[in-house]
C-alpha cells in the first residue's frame, strides 16, 4: 500500500502526471455535478449558451446614440474569494462598457482579504467603485452603501457569489434604448462550480403581476431606472432583510411605466450549502419577510387580503377579503346525459359553501323520454336550479350567449355538465379575483377522474394553437417552477369552468358566433385580454372533468372536418399573437408537448 501511494506522489509531481491527475479530476467533478445525474434522471439540463466570436466583437463595437450607465450593486459579507473573483471577471468581461460596480463589504474589520482583492481591481479599471463598512449593517443597508457609490442612470442588483452573462448588461442596454423600459428582467439559471456547468434554467413568462405575488418569479437579473427606483423610496428597506429584493420589486412593478423580459438566460445563481438557490428554506426569516413585503403592497394598490404560505416552499397563497357577494349565475348546457348532469348539479348543491347562486340548465335538442322525466322534478330536488330551453342545433358559444341574457346574477360562471366541483369554496375562489377591476375572466384546475391534470390554463401556440399547460401531469405535482401551484395571469382558461362579470360578456359580444364548439372560450379571453383585461387561473378552485362525454370525441369524418375549420378560423384570427408567441410562456418552452420541458432536437433546430 505504501508502495502505490509513493507512485501515485510521484506521478503527481511530474508533468505528465499533473496533467493526468488534472483530467481525471476535472472527470470527477463533471461526473458528480448536479446538471450530469440530474440530465440523466429526467431533469431537463441545461448548457450555458456558447457565444460566437463574431457576435461578441458585434456587441462590443456597437455604438449606442445616447449610452446609458448601468451601476451594478453587490453587497459584501464574508464572500468567499475565488466566488468574488468568479463575479467580478463575469463584469469585467461585459460586451457593454457602460457600468461601474459598486461594492460595499460589511464583513468588519477582522477580513482585511476582500478588501485587498477589490482594491486590486479597481486600481486596474477606474469604473470598479469600493466602501468598507465598519460593520455589517444587513444586507439591506449594505446594499443601501453600494447605492451611495453609484452614479448611473440604471441600477441593477447583484449577489456577491453569482456571474453575469458576458452579454447581459449589452442585452438590458438594447432593450432600454430601443423601448425606454424602466425595469428589466432576465432568465436566470443555477450552477454549482462554474456557469458551464449551470443546469435547471428558469425560463420566466412575461410581466405577471398575480404570479409575482405568489412568489418571487422575478429574481435575477433585475434592471431598474434610478427615476423609478426614487419614486418608489430610493432605498431598499431593512425590515424585509432575507426579502428584501422581493419588497422592492414589488414596489418598483406598482410606480413602472414600461416592464421588459429579455427571455436570455443572463444570470447565473450559484447553489452552495447554506444559499437559497440550492435550498430555498435556509433562511426562515426570509419567509415571513416576504409575506410581509405582499401584505405591504397589497395595501399600497389597495387590495385586502391574507397572505399565507402556498404549497411548495417559498410560494404564497392571497386569500383576498370579497368586498360583496353578489348573485352568481353558473350556466350549465345539456342534451339528455341525465346521469352526469346530476353528478354535476348535486356536487354544486351540496358542496358549495357560497351563499347567494342560481344555476341554469339549458336543455338543447335532448331525445331521451327519462331525461324531461328528470327535468320535470329538477326545481323540486334543488330550489337554486332554473330550466332553459334552447331549440337550435348545438352551437355552444350560441347557447352560452342566450343564458347569459336570461341569467340574473352579477357574475356568470360557464360550467360544462361533465364537471364535478370538489371544492366547497370554488366561487369564493375565482370571485375573489373577479371582482378586480383589472380582471376579465378566471379559471379554476380541472382534472380528469384519475386525477392527472386536464386543465390549468391555456397557452397559445401549442399543437399549433392553444393547449392546456401540465397537461396529464399528477395531482401533487407542483409543474414547472411551481406554476401548477399557485395563482398567475395565463392567455385563456377553459370555459369548461370560467367565472366572468355579466356586464363583460355581454359589451364584448358574448362568445364569437364564428366558433360553435372549439376554441370558443380562447377567443372569448383573447378579446378580453385586447380589451385591457387580465385573465387569472387559480389552483385553488378545483374540479374532475370528464371530458368530451357530452358531445363525443372528434372521431367523425364530419366532427373532424368541423373542427379543422375552427382551427383555421382561430389562426386567421389570431395569426399575429400566435406568430409573436404567448406572453406568459417561454419561447424556449416546447410547443409540442403540454408539460412545459424545455424545446429538443429538431423542434430546437428549426429555430
Amino acid at each position: 500500500m505504501k508502495e502505490k501511494e509513493r507512485l501515485l506522489h510521484l506521478a503527481k509531481r511530474s508533468e505528465a502526471g499533473r496533467n493526468i491527475w488534472g483530467f481525471l479530476q476535472r472527470l470527477r467533478r463533471y461526473l458528480f455535478c448536479d446538471r450530469f445525474w440530474k440530465v440523466r434522471i429526467g431533469i431537463p439540463g441545461f448548457a450555458r449558451p456558447k457565444h460566437k466570436r463574431e457576435e461578441l466583437r458585434r456587441q462590443k463595437a456597437t455604438a449606442f446614440g445616447d449610452p446609458i450607465r448601468i451601476s451594478l450593486l453587490v453587497p459584501l459579507y464574508k464572500t468567499p474569494r475565488r466566488y468574488l473573483r468568479a463575479m467580478m471577471r463575469s463584469v469585467l468581461r461585459q460586451t457593454y462598457p457602460h457600468w461601474e460596480l459598486c461594492l460595499a463589504d460589511g464583513s468588519g474589520e477582522k477580513e482585511e482579504r476582500l478588501s485587498h482583492l477589490v482594491k486590486r481591481y479597481a486600481k486596474g479599471d477606474p469604473r470598479v467603485h469600493f466602501c468598507r463598512l465598519e460593520e455589517n449593517r444587513g444586507i439591506s443597508e449594505n446594499t443601501n452603501a453600494c447605492l451611495s457609490l453609484a452614479s448611473g442612470e440604471y441600477l441593477a442588483l447583484l449577489d456577491h457569489d453569482d456571474c453575469l452573462d458576458v452579454t447581459a448588461l449589452w442585452e438590458v442596454a438594447r432593450v432600454i434604448q430601443k423601448e425606454g423600459a424602466d425595469l428589466i428582467y432576465t432568465d436566470e439559471a443555477t450552477f454549482r462550480y462554474t456557469p458551464h456547468d449551470a443546469y435547471w434554467p428558469h425560463y420566466k413568462p412575461d410581466f405577471s403581476p398575480d404570479l409575482l405575488r405568489s412568489y418571487n418569479y422575478i429574481c435575477h437579473l433585475t434592471v431598474a431606472s434610478r427615476i423609478l427606483f426614487d419614486r418608489c423610496g430610493g432605498r431598499l428597506q431593512r425590515e424585509y432583510d432575507g426579502s428584501q429584493d422581493y419588497d422592492l420589486l414589488l414596489r418598483l412593478s406598482e410606480q413602472a411605466s414600461c416592464i421588459r423580459h429579455i427571455p436570455k438566460v443572463l444570470y447565473f445563481w450559484r447553489a452552495h450549502r447554506g444559499s437559497v438557490a440550492l435550498n430555498p428554506e435556509a433562511k426562515p426569516y426570509a419567509l415571513e419577510a416576504a409575506k410581509r413585503a405582499i401584505e405591504a403592497h397589497l395595501k399600497r394598490i389597495g387590495l385586502v387580503g391574507r397572505v399565507e404560505d402556498a404549497a411548495a416552499p417559498s410560494t404564497y397563497r392571497i386569500r383576498y377579503t370579497l368586498a360583496e357577494r353578489p348573485l352568481i349565475s353558473v350556466l350549465i348546457p345539456n342534451k339528455d346525459q341525465i346521469g352526469m348532469l346530476e353528478r354535476c348539479l348535486q356536487a354544486i348543491c351540496e358542496r358549495t359553501e357560497y351563499p347567494n347562486y342560481e344555476v341554469l340548465v339549458i336543455e338543447n335538442n335532448s331525445t331521451e323520454a327519462e331525461t324531461f322525466s328528470y327535468y320535470k322534478a329538477l326545481s323540486k330536488r334543488y330550489e337554486r336550479v332554473r330550466l332553459l330551453s334552447w331549440k337550435g342545433e348545438f352551437h355552444y358559444s350560441a347557447i352560452n350567449n342566450f343564458a347569459v341574457e336570461e341569467a340574473k346574477g352579477e357574475y356568470v360562471i360557464l360550467l360544462n355538465n361533465d364537471v364535478e366541483i370538489l371544492t366547497p369554496d370554488w366561487i369564493e375562489e375565482m370571485l375573489m379575483f373577479g371582482q378586480r377591476e383589472d380582471v376579465g375572466a378566471v379559471g379554476a384546475l380541472l382534472y380528469y377522474p384519475n386525477r392527472t391534470v386536464q386543465h390549468a390554463g391555456v397557452i397559445l401556440g401549442i399543437g399549433g394553437v392553444a393547449g392546456h399547460a401540465h397537461k396529464h401531469l399528477r395531482e401533487g405535482n407542483m409543474g414547472y417552477f411551481y406554476r401548477l401551484s399557485v395563482v398567475q395571469n395565463l392567455s385563456a382558461v377553459t370555459g369548461a369552468c370560467m367565472l366572468l362579470r355579466a356586464s363583460l360578456y355581454r359589451s364584448l359580444g358574448g362568445m364569437s358566433m364564428e366558433f360553435p364548439v372549439a376554441f370558443n372560450d380562447v377567443d372569448l379571453c383573447m378579446r378580453i385580454r385586447k380589451a385591457g383585461y387580465r385573465i387569472v387561473f387559480t389552483p385553488f378552485a378545483k374540479g374532475y372533468h370528464h371530458e368530451s362525454l357530452s358531445r363525443g370525441k372528434e372521431d367523425t369524418p364530419e366532427k373532424q372536418a368541423r373542427f379543422l375549420q375552427e382551427i383555421n378560423r382561430f389562426r386567421e384570427k389570431w395569426g399575429k399573437e400566435l406568430e409573436r408567441g404567448d406572453p406568459y410562456y417561454h419561447p424556449r418552452l416546447t410547443l409540442q408537448r403540454e408539460d412545459f420541458s424545455p424545446k429538443r432536437g429538431r423542434e430546437m433546430r428549426k429555430e
